[in-house]
């Protein structure tokens, strides 16, 4: 589908990518990764064709269609949320209008018999084919359904994209590029901005999506969850295997070592044969056997082991300044936003020393929570922060704060005092950014490398509570692991908050649950907290929190206590129970009779996509646009007709539950 070959990407005596070939197939889920300032976002680039590289070719087939999410985009402000959405059918409305036009043409038209008449009908009837294909009835249904997964609500449909923040305004962008329904996703970190009930929701249509998937992530679950192919980028090289990231670094691993022993054990042969062309090199009796050994030093193919990419971020807090026993506490804390209220009768106590999480979908509270701490927005209630509390704080947006005309060195020189200003270098390169690296602009800086940046900052001053929100977006998983380390070892207190499992999995002592108004706290780490509540992961948390409202909040603390008496139902007689049971079997068998007829069209459209990719295959074929154009033809009809088998298979489903209970 998509050859990558001998690509090579340099600038100023750097070489980034180095004569990287492979293809990407259809139906490939691939995970592209490697450290902050690899190559990833270039690449991805490259292929989606808004960059060129230095040397090599990208290659697709005629019509192929890439959509492309970068990390950060302008999006648009002049629409409502749904208007916005509308763009990705575009094509659609643009065939509409020609089909209208078409339309209004031939019933104008009354050479009934000419040539130019029948050309029209059959360009008509080709449009009309198109649109059916093209989901034109529902796609309102599939943008609804979209947003929705990705968290907006029904009342946001309506609403103007600049009333949102940026990482909202991203989701619009990642549902467009959805509802296009390319031939091959290229997504740079869509999980940046998703809570976690999105990010499910996004595995699930990634892992369902038939077509190819290429993205770049550091969510190790999301990985393993959707993709079974892992390039990594290292060195300008790349390293291709047929398995989820999980396992690629094990194979990864497997290899290098299998390769090392390889090496030295080569190594110790040319050793051996070395000393012994030495030893007997001017005894005439053994000069056959020299020349023997010479020659096949001469032959050997020397094994060469893989670079490998060492380089990481060295970081540890400073120690923390002294402070009173208890830095955070909250009794009965309450924030409103006009009539909206976003948490209320919050009481909770942070202990000297303890590292807690803040976990909850989306706009739920946990950063609104951290800047009551701050001191940033007003509240009710009281929040008290012990004696002598000094607050290193990360925000969600740090590194986009960041002044983009100022050097790296400008930008830590800038905000740097005292004593500090001579160490600028050597903390630098303790974060990867030694030498030149140092007099980079910030805009060249990848999403990564600004997040590294950004926390360097928290180094500057002494803290003695360190509140990250979303540390981990945009840090490669090297450098997660770094940062987790270093909170661990930081002997100060931490409140973070994050949608990453696998990030706080050993490196908490207890959980503040967002939800629903209200702020839960449960003891011990997050498989602790998971198990307590019998969930498989932070996911299934915000399901329940859309499912299950607190009982607490259904009944008025001054009600009187009235027991509940089980209602009286109503008798029914055989003959009604029968007509009942009747209907319901005739609508039982209706609905099966439905999914079996959408499972034929299905069959039907494989066999037709099969036939014709048969035809393109060929030499003769790949150059015959009718065929081509019949091939993609096949590729739309069955893309409906999976849509429809879905939608019959979902009311079977829900038909017989409701039956059931």
């Amino acid at each position: 589908m998509v050859a990558i070959d001998n690509i090579t990407v340099s600038f100023g005596g750097f070489t980034l990518l180095d004569s990287i070939t492979f293809v990407i197939n259809k139906k490939d889920r691939v995970a592209l990764t490697g450290k902050n300032g690899a190559g990833k976002s270039t690449l991805l680039k490259i292929i989606a064709g808004l960059q060129a590289p230095t040397s090599g070719i990208v290659s697709m087939p005629k019509g192929f269609t890439v959509g492309y999410l970068p990390q950060v985009m302008n999006v648009a402000d002049t629409t409502t949320v749904f208007q916005e959405t509308e763009k990705a059918f575009q094509s659609i409305f643009v065939l509409q209008e020609k089909v209208a036009l078409l339309q209004q043409q031939l019933a104008e038209r009354t050479d009934y018999d000419s040539e130019s008449y029948h050309k029209l009908i059959e360009d008509l009837n080709h449009g009309n084919d198109l649109l059916n294909m093209s989901g034109v009835y529902n796609y309102k249904a599939d943008i609804e359904k979209t947003l929705l997964g990705l968290g907006f609500e029904r009342s946001d449909f309506d609403r103007g994209s600049n009333e949102f923040s940026g990482g909202w305004r991203m989701r619009i962008e990642l549902a467009k590029v959805l509802l296009q329904r390319p031939d091959i996703l290229l997504l740079d970190e869509p999980t940046n901005h998703l809570d976690i009930e999105s990010i499910q929701w996004l595995e699930n249509f990634l892992a369902q999506n038939s077509r190819a998937v290429m993205l770049v992530s550091h969510d190790k679950a999301f990985l393993d969850n959707v993709t079974t192919r892992t390039i990594e980028i290292s060195l300008g090289k790349i390293y291709d295997y047929n398995v989820p990231y999980s396992q690629f670094v094990e194979l990864r691993k497997e290899r290098r070592e299998q390769q090392l022993r390889t090496y030295e054990n080569q190594q110790k042969m040319i050793h051996d044969t070395e000393a012994f062309i030495e030893r007997f090199r001017y005894k005439a009796t053994k000069a056959v056997q020299v020349q023997s050994r010479i020659k096949q030093l001469d032959k050997l193919e020397r094994f060469e082991v893989d670079e490998e990419d060492t380089a990481t971020m060295s970081l540890r807090f400073p120690p923390a300044p002294h402070c009173g026993s208890y830095p955070v506490v909250a009794e009965d804390v309450r924030k409103d936003y006009g009539e909206h209220t976003v948490f209320k009768n919050v009481t909770l106590t942070i202990s000297r020393g303890e590292k807690v999480a803040f976990v909850g979908r989306n706009g739920e509270g946990k950063s609104t929570l951290v800047k009551c701490i701050l001191g940033e927005i007003p509240f009710d209630g009281k929040l008290q922060l012990a004696h002598l509390v000094k607050i290193g704080y990360f925000a969600q947006n740090q590194p986009q704060l960041l002044d983009e005309s100022l050097t790296v060195f400008e930008t830590i020189d800038q905000v740097a005092t005292g004593d500090i200003r001579t160490k600028i270098r050597d903390i630098l390169g303790a974060f990867m950014f030694g030498g030149e690296a140092s007099d980079k602009k910030v805009k060249v800086l990848s999403g990564g490398e600004r997040s590294r940046l950004a926390m360097i900052r928290l180094l500057l001053e002494p803290a003695n509570l360190l509140i990250l929100d979303e540390p981990t977006n945009h840090l490669d998983i090297r450098s997660k692991d770094v940062l987790k380390q270093a909170i661990k070892d930081f002997d100060g207190t931490v409140i973070v908050v994050s949608h990453d499992r696998d990030f706080l999995d050993g490196l908490v002592s207890k959980v503040y649950e967002f939800g629903h108004q209200r702020v839960r706290e449960h003891l011990g780490g997050i498989r602790d907290f998971l198990e307590t509540k019998k969930l498989e992961n932070l996911r299934d948390i915000e399901r329940q929190q859309m499912t299950v409202a607190p009982a607490a909040s259904m009944v008025s603390k001054a009600a009187p206590t009235v027991r509940e008496e089980t209602p009286v139902q109503p008798l029914v007689t055989s003959k009604e129970r029968f007509i009942a049971r009747k209907e319901s079997n005739k609508q039982l068998k209706k609905l099966q009779q439905t999914l079996e007829a959408r499972e034929q069209e299905v069959a039907a459209c494989e066999k037709a996509l099969a036939e014709a990719e048969a035809v393109i295959s060929t030499p003769e074929g790949a150059s015959d646009m009718a065929q081509i154009e019949n091939y993609t033809k096949c590729q739309r009809a069955l893309d409906t007709a999976m849509s429809y088998w879905e939608e019959a298979a979902s009311e079977l489903e829900m038909f017989q539950k409701q039956n059931e209970s």
